[in-house]
This record gives structure tokens, C-alpha cells and sequence, in this order.
């Protein structure tokens, strides 16, 4: 099979790769290879099973059209400073024209005109000043929520746009690997999920926009084809969920509040990340059997609690250089503790050193949104640094938002962020191969929907 271009995901940077090519009036011929389902097609039964039944060969909530964007909260940041590193390769300038690009098209295809986090100056100076004294910073950040169900409307929408467009899309497709010969990008050997077929696809230039759930895989094939990488950072850290009495301030001010913090004695980054008020806390699987938390909110359907991730950065140089695996140990055996299911635990009971039971939680004023999470001890599985850096910061963020800290905060384990060891690229997103190409959050450059929409745009221009 031949083709001008290949792209490897359909996940934001693969679909305005292929979107923007078509809005520039390329007439190239373009084949997306998808290992999901396209977005009308992807099911998670859980809401019939009241359990994760962890769907095999993967799962829906991760893998399919627009990757874990369409079963994600939905939020597109519309500033540079937030979304990964990309603004240091291409410039903070024609970062932030992108985004607002970028914004534009989401709004063509539904997204709410609506943008959280702005007009309520006074509030946030007052929530800045109390994070200076606690030694934390306040990224402030305007947002457009599109929600989880309405990301997978919107996202629909523009896959019908690439295929009625001709954009040819091979869903329930992986890719074994690229086809490298002499340093050279020929296309990539796909074949069928259920294994029924297996292809070549030969082309003139190889995208691949896996995401994060591709990361471990992209780091094997760069150390397999001496694809220039480097070490990259992995983020370790816990799903926290408390009522929304107690983030009201900040939700009407911020919506989602962006704080960070080097906390002592051991000073890693720390941060707070896709804040959901009114949320519910999920569970996506990745491979291996591996289930790790996470947070989606809906536009329509509201909780009485808001849950955010505390994520704790960890970088690895010499001896050891392999964070993805490192973090992956962390979460096998988190797992093992919950018998393949995530664990629940107390802030108060970590302080008092002890596990939480199933019937603490019942006598608690914050019920867990994620029913099927089990009552344990989040400390037999995580790391000493992580989990004092996790335990000084939420005491930090407690003098920001008083009952923060409370006994009954809810944190659920394990939260990990996988980026893959950044790919060496120039502004035009080449590699040291020649024809190939890495973007989104799998290049190590970005991370979240929106900076890596706005990779996709400037790589559909560049092959235009």
C-alpha cells in the first residue's frame, strides 16, 4: 500500500496533522492508522457493570479516535505556558498564535464559546498571594471545557470532516514498527488487532502520534533505530478528591486552579493537574493490565466533589535510565495491592500511619466517585521521596484552600503520567531519520489536548 503520508494515531496531533493538510488544500494522499475503534464505536461498559472489566486488546477509554481525548474532562488550555515544552522548540510566540488557531477550529466543530478561568481578578489575586506565602506558584490559565460527552461530539464531528475529506483511516490497526532502512523512514508494518492481516504501508513521510499510551512503545523503537532521544520526565503521584465546599473559591475564580511546588526536604517538582469540579475520579487500563486513575468532568452531570491529580516529577540520567519503566513497577504494584484495582486511602490515616477500611469511607463526609476502588494503604506501594513530597505539598495547597488537608481528603493511587524520552527534532519536527516525524505527547514535547493539537497544525503545514 502506498501513500504520500502515514500517520501513526489518531489521536489530537494525528487528527490536525491530517486536518490542517486539508484546510491548506493539500490533495495528498493521507492514511491514518488507528489501533482503536473511530469515536462512535468506542463503549466502556462500566457504566453497566459498575466495574472496570478491563476490555481486551484494549482499553475503549484510552485507545480509539481522538486517543483518551474523547473520555477525557475536555479542557483545551489557551496558554503556552501550560502543555509540555513545545514554546522551547518553536518559540513562545508562535506557540501561543497556534493555540488560538487552534481554538478557532474547535469552536468551528462545537466546542462551548464559553472560557473558564477569566474576569475574576480580585478573587485570583487573593488566591495568588495566599500561594506566595506558601511557597507555591499560581499558573493561572484560561479554559475552554468542552466536557467529556461533548468532547466525543465534537471529536466525531471532525473525524466525519478527515473521512468524507479522503482521509483514509484503518481503525483497529497497530503498528509492529516503522520501516527503517539506511536512515531512511519507507513507512510502517501494520497489522490487524485480532490479528487477521498484516500490511506494509510505504510512504514519503511517517507521522507517528501515539500519545502517552504509545510512549513505551516509541522509546523501544527509538533505542531499535537509533532515533536521537534523550531522557525524559515521568510524572508519579495520587488522584486527590474532596467536596466542592471546600474548592468553591477557587472553582468560581480558576475553575482549574494550576499550582507548583518544590517542596522540602527533597525539592522535586510538584504540581496539581486536571482539576474537575463537580467531577467523577475513573479508571483507564493500559497495557500489561496496568490501571491507573485518573479525573472526567461533564458539562451536564455534576458530583458533589471536586478531584485533581498532585503529580511528583522524577528524571533519571545515570546509572538508570528508564522512567517509563520505573513508573510502571510503581503502578504493578499498587495494583497487586488492590487486587487490579485502584486504591483509596485517607489523608488522615496516611498521618496516623494506618490503612483505611470500606466502612470508614461510608461514615465520611466525601463519598468516592469511583465505586469500585478499594480501601487500602496507598504507602505499601509508594515510593518514600514521592510520597513526602505528595504528603509537604498538600499541606502547602492547604494554606491556599483552607480543609485541603482535611483527615477525610481522598487519595487514589496510582496517578502516572508517561512521556516518552523526548525525540530529538529541529522546528520542523525532523528527526535524525529521515521522513519521520514524532508529535504530541508521545514526542516528549507536549502534554494534554490543545499543545498537541497545535503540534499537528504546524506538521500538516510543514508537508503541505
Amino acid at each position: 500500500m502506498r501513500t504520500d503520508i502515514v500517520i501513526v494515531g489518531a489521536g489530537p496531533a494525528g487528527i490536525f496533522t491530517a486536518l490542517e493538510m486539508l484546510r491548506k488544500g493539500s490533495k495528498k494522499k493521507i492514511v491514518i492508522v488507528e489501533k482503536g475503534r473511530s469515536v462512535e464505536n468506542r463503549r466502556c461498559p462500566k457504566h453497566k457493570t459498575q466495574k472496570c472489566v478491563n476490555c481486551k486488546p484494549y482499553c475503549h477509554i484510552t485507545t480509539g479516535f481522538s486517543g483518551a481525548g474523547a473520555f477525557s474532562d475536555g479542557k483545551l488550555s489557551l496558554s503556552y505556558e501550560v502543555g509540555g515544552d513545545l514554546p522551547q522548540l518553536i518559540g513562545e510566540d508562535l506557540a501561543q498564535e497556534t493555540i488560538e488557531y487552534a481554538d478557532k477550529i474547535y469552536l468551528e466543530f462545537g466546542a462551548d464559546e464559553k472560557i473558564e478561568g477569566i474576569g475574576s481578578g480580585e478573587a485570583v489575586k487573593e488566591i495568588r498571594k495566599r500561594a506566595i506565602k506558601a511557597g507555591l506558584k499560581l499558573v493561572d490559565c484560561p479554559i475552554r471545557h468542552m466536557g467529556t460527552e461533548k468532547a466525543q461530539g465534537i471529536y466525531l464531528a471532525i473525524e466525519k470532516y478527515l473521512l468524507e475529506n479522503g482521509v483514509e483511516i484503518l481503525f483497529e490497526y497497530e503498528c509492529e514498527t516503522p520501516i527503517i532502512e539506511r536512515g531512511e523512514c519507507k513507512g510502517v508494518r501494520i497489522r490487524k488487532a485480532d490479528g487477521s492481516d498484516e500490511r506494509e504501508i510505504l510512504a514519503s513521510h511517517t507521522v507517528i502520534a501515539t500519545g502517552r499510551r504509545g510512549a513505551d512503545w516509541l522509546e523501544k523503537t527509538c533505542e531499535k533505530y537509533g532515533v536521537e532521544h534523550a531522557a525524559s520526565t515521568v510524572d508519579i503521584g495520587v488522584r486527590v478528591e474532596v467536596r466542592n465546599e471546600i474548592m468553591e473559591t477557587v472553582n468560581k475564580a480558576l475553575y482549574e486552579s494550576k499550582l507548583v511546588g518544590y517542596p522540602l526536604p527533597f525539592k522535586n517538582k510538584v504540581r496539581t493537574f486536571c482539576q474537575n469540579p463537580g467531577g467523577f475520579v475513573s479508571q483507564e487500563n493500559y497495557d500489561d493490565n496496568l490501571a491507573v486513575v485518573n479525573g472526567h468532568s461533564y458539562k451536564e452531570l455534576k458530583t458533589d466533589n471536586t478531584n485533581l491529580s498532585i503529580l511528583c516529577s522524577h528524571n533519571f540520567s545515570y546509572p538508570f535510565n528508564q522512567p517509563i519503566a520505573y513508573a510502571k513497577k510503581i503502578g504493578e504494584l499498587t495494583n497487586m495491592l488492590g487486587e487490579g484495582r485502584i486504591l483509596v486511602q485517607r489523608f488522615g490515616d496516611i498521618l496516623s500511619g494506618k490503612r483505611t477500611w470500606q466502612e470508614e469511607l461510608t461514615r465520611s463526609n466525601i463519598r468516592p466517585t469511583l465505586k469500585d476502588a478499594v480501601a487500602g494503604d496507598i504507602t505499601a506501594a509508594m515510593p518514600y521521596r514521592t510520597m513526602v513530597n505528595i504528603i509537604n505539598f498538600i499541606n502547602a495547597v492547604d494554606l491556599v484552600v483552607p480543609g485541603f488537608a482535611a483527615a477525610e481528603t481522598l487519595l487514589y493511587s496510582p496517578e502516572l503520567k508517561f512521556y516518552s524520552n523526548r525525540i530529538k527534532m529541529d522546528a520542523d519536527f525532523n528527526t535524525n531519520v529521515k521522513g519521520l516525524h514524532c508529535l504530541g505527547d508521545s514526542s516528549g514535547w507536549t502534554r494534554g489536548l490543545m499543545m498537541a493539537s497545535v503540534m499537528g497544525v504546524l506538521m500538516g503545514r510543514k508537508l503541505v
